[in-house]
């Protein structure tokens, strides 16, 4: 569940459409200094920013700085991972038709029988049954629980950075694209092997009673660009399933890396904004960019 903060800003879409989110409490005060991991790619005549970011954030959360707005200035278009969320029905549509197969084994036979009650109790809590639940791959299941068990955090979708960074590049009218689509981040969920997803459903319940503690540390990992922090959780989870890390993290990374490196050939500077997971670790964008030849360097 925790790369849920750190990889998918299609999550924070579904929590954002799905969900009713209840009026945040005020942002607790953080212990250390704000500076969230920001990255340069350059050659002679291009810079690319590369801004690890998180999906959700408390209100009022105050995160930038003085070098983070400096490489916003210089950047006349933004990347993200994906920015086509806007179409709120399209995507429930998407959603929908890729989540619910028919002749699928009841829900609760996907889990081991004592996690059973407990995802009996977080589909109660979410307002919907075992039945309408079944309708669903393991996978959406496991997105849909955890964006109802997310209602109760001090902590919005619409302050996410994906979000604010939206809002600014808009006000300024520059460009704003994608690296994938929703329907992409959707198909790589859907192609998951059937015991990577029932995996990543039983990780959802165990953490179920922890959400408020694991994404405070998520945040502040985060705000204080604690790389080392974050690849642990991603390493933490590896152990679980490599077929969940493959499909959702190296995998996208090398294609990534890739584009970064045909993206120097283009003049200008431009800022790459994506999940702090992915630029965390062994298998990061960056190390990937590194062992290319390119340099890479950290700003903040």
């Amino acid at each position: 569940m925790r790369r849920l903060y750190f990889l998918w800003p299609l999550f924070a879409w579904l929590l954002l459409a799905s969900t009713t989110v209840k009026p945040v409490q005020p942002v607790r005060a953080v212990q250390h200094e704000i500076k969230p991991g920001l990255w340069k790619l350059s050659d002679k005549d291009t810079t690319i920013y590369l801004f690890g970011t998180i999906h959700i954030l408390p209100r009022d959360f105050v995160w930038r700085t003085p070098v983070f707005d400096a490489a916003l200035a210089r950047s006349s278009a933004l990347v993200l991972e994906v920015a086509d969320l806007d179409d709120q029905a399209a995507n429930q549509s998407r959603f929908l038709r890729l989540a619910v197969s028919p002749g699928l084994p009841s829900v609760i036979e996907r889990v081991p029988a004592d996690r059973r009650a407990s995802l009996r109790l977080m589909i109660d809590k979410a307002g919907s049954s075992v039945e309408a639940m079944s309708q669903y791959e393991s996978w959406a299941v496991a997105l849909s629980l955890a964006a109802t068990a997310m209602t109760h955090l001090d902590a919005q979708s619409e302050n996410g950075i994906e979000q604010q960074l939206t809002r600014i590049f808009r006000a300024k009218k520059r460009p704003i694209s994608g690296l994938e689509t929703s329907a992409q981040q959707l198909g790589f969920f859907d192609q998951l092997p059937k015991t990577a997803q029932r995996v990543f459903l039983v990780s959802l319940i165990d953490e179920q009673a922890e959400v408020q503690q694991i994404f405070d540390e998520m945040i502040a990992a985060w705000a204080k660009g604690d790389e080392e922090k974050i690849a642990l959780t991603f390493d933490d989870e590896l152990a679980l399933s490599p077929e969940l890390m493959e499909s959702l993290l190296r995998q996208r990374n090398r294609t990534w890396a890739t584009w970064l490196e045909k993206r120097l050939r283009k003049p200008g500077t431009i800022m790459v904004a994506v999940g702090a997971g992915h630029l965390a670790g062994k298998d990061s964008v960056q190390a990937l960019l590194t062992a290319k030849g390119l340099a890479v360097s950290r700003v903040q």
